[in-house]
């Protein structure tokens, strides 16, 4: 438990990091800026996501007995749980960023969508309608939910892939002449 939840932490501590740094650098108050700050994050938040449960499932599975196998079904479960706590972790990071921390953030958001859909040539009617739509999913609590299970959903597919590595089938216990 103690290592799915260390790693766990770590993911998203190393999440939330990136988040702070494209703040402090202003790349979450303007809407024109914030396309530069989502291709940062995915890529950070990836790896991120990939050294954690690497390192994560590394620990766990040199802590137990060589002579014990390491499927791939335990490194999957390994990973999952690491990827559970994270997401429970950046759930509340998630809604304290968006409540507390920067609540113009959800502003900058939707300011940035409605400049897209703008240039798709979307009339202005209609723009106001699809930000009043996306407004209701925008408070802080909704916008939480939705990162944990997109964070669970994500973090499994990584976990899917990381465990395939990971495994370790069970050595014979070497008899000491």
């Amino acid at each position: 438990m103690k290592t799915y939840l260390t790693y766990g932490f770590y993911m998203a501590l190393g999440n939330a990091l990136i988040v702070f740094v494209l703040y402090f650098s202003g790349l979450h108050s303007e809407a024109a800026k914030l396309d530069l700050a989502q291709k940062i994050q995915m890529f950070g938040s990836i790896g991120i996501s990939i050294a954690c449960l690497v390192y994560g499932t590394r620990e766990h599975r040199n802590a137990l007995p060589p002579t014990d196998a390491y499927g791939y079904g335990r490194a999957l479960g390994t990973g999952f749980m690491i990827v559970l706590f994270a997401s429970l972790f950046g759930a509340i990071f998630n809604y304290l960023y968006a409540a507390v921390i920067n609540p113009g953030f959800i502003e900058v958001m939707l300011q940035a969508q409605s400049d897209k859909l703008e240039a798709a040539g979307m009339s202005a009617d209609k723009i106001e309608q699809v930000n009043s739509m996306t407004r209701t999913m925008m408070k802080p609590a909704i916008q939480a939910g939705i990162g944990f299970f997109m964070g669970l959903f994500f973090g499994t597919v990584f976990a899917l892939i990381t465990a395939a590595f990971l495994k370790r089938p069970a050595r014979d216990e070497v008899v000491a002449s």
